[in-house]
């Protein structure tokens, strides 16, 4: 490997591992890092902002004034070129002087689409594309899947015992399954995605919160979701309870009854209906597709075993953690996925393995659909 490339690719990783630091809070827009290199020595860098705005590219060019003329870009996605809420990067990039870009990957968003990398060859900006392509592909995978298939990426996590259980029989106590360390694991997770979704039975068995506990990290509000055909979320349960605080969508069908969303909405319950699957449940495309509507880029689905099966079988689930533990339930349970489910991770034409953990005593799988 030569050394000019060797540097592109350890700037580029730089760049990568920036981007991801605002992960969950810039969504419609992908988290970008963006990272300016003179002379072999960094005199700008960003991230895409709180909101969207400013683009990364804009605000390390800003980081760098003067000191971008003659530099190179390092960039995780390509430069808009389209003029949105803000001033379209490329030409900005153009503008500063700057006389290299290396970017890993082309925007599959339509009013790109090769078009910002091609302005900057115009201008005679040297262009390379593709450091990095694979590791940017899985950090944008919500905004390409978004504005290509018009579904946020969905992440499944789902927590069971060594024998595979995820719950006791149906009147047991709720098993706390995985350690403090997996459990903190799994805020990290959420802190990364626009929105938290959930079941309706999770909702009324647990009455969870689905709020990011992270010390110091107040900013971290993601969407939560209920999928609850028949909205049969209680007005005084803690989601709808702390709706004014938390934003939060209860996601129904049409035969979800009018009195039940005029009691969620007067406290501050979002509520979306969309078409169900002909067995009284929500369809699950339907509801990622409505959820892509209002620019949500990236769910974490912590619904348990039946919307995760069903999220697998439908060839939705585009990520699956599966935290197991050590101890064995012992007894008879609820299974975490079903059969069907379990076979396509084993799958090797459907899913592949993308990495083993251990977090104290539990191990983590890391699933990745192969597309």
């Amino acid at each position: 490997m030569s050394a000019d490339k060797a540097q592109d690719e350890r700037f580029m990783a730089a760049a990568l591992a920036f981007g991801r630091r605002n992960l969950g809070v810039c969504a419609p827009s992908p988290s970008v890092g963006a990272l300016i290199v003179r002379d072999g020595a960094l005199v700008g860098r960003g991230v895409t902002s709180t909101g969207g705005r400013p683009h990364a590219e804009a605000n390390a060019l800003d980081q760098a004034g003067s000191s971008a003329l003659g530099a190179t870009l390092y960039v995780t996605l390509e430069p808009c070129f389209h003029q949105g809420r803000a001033a379209p990067c490329a030409p900005a990039i153009v503008a500063a002087g700057i006389a290299r870009v290396v970017s890993a990957i082309e925007d599959p968003d339509a009013r790109v689409a090769g078009r910002g990398h091609a302005l900057l060859r115009e201008a005679g900006v040297e262009v390379v594309v593709g450091i990095g392509e694979r590791e940017a592909r899985r950090d944008h995978r919500g905004h390409i899947l978004r504005v290509t298939r018009g579904r946020p990426m969905t992440t499944l996590k789902l927590a069971r015992t060594a024998d595979g259980f995820a719950a006791g029989e149906e009147h047991d106590p709720r098993l706390a399954i995985t350690g403090e360390a997996a459990n903190l694991r799994v805020q990290i997770l959420r802190s990364m995605q626009d929105a938290i979704m959930i079941g309706a039975g999770t909702a009324l068995a647990d009455d969870p919160l689905l709020t990011v506990r992270l010390a110091g990290a107040p900013a971290f509000k993601p969407l939560r979701i209920v999928l609850d055909a028949r909205l049969r979320l209680s007005p005084r349960s803690r989601l709808a309870a702390t709706a004014r605080d938390f934003p939060t969508l209860a996601i129904a069908t049409e035969a979800a009854p009018g009195e039940r969303a005029e009691a969620l909405e007067a406290l501050g319950v979002g509520v979306e209906r969309v078409a169900g699957d002909g067995q009284g449940r929500i369809d699950m495309a339907s509801a990622l597709a409505a959820l892509g509507r209002r620019g949500v880029t990236r769910v974490f689905s912590e619904g348990g075993p039946s919307i995760g099966s069903a999220l697998i079988a439908r060839g939705l689930a585009d990520e699956v953690i599966l935290f197991t533990a050590q101890k064995p339930l012992g007894r008879p349970g609820l299974p975490a996925l079903d059969a069907a489910a379990l076979g396509a991770l084993e799958d090797g034409a459907r899913y592949g393995e993308a990495e083993i953990s251990r977090f104290g005593s539990d191990e983590m799988r890391r699933f990745e659909r192969l597309d």
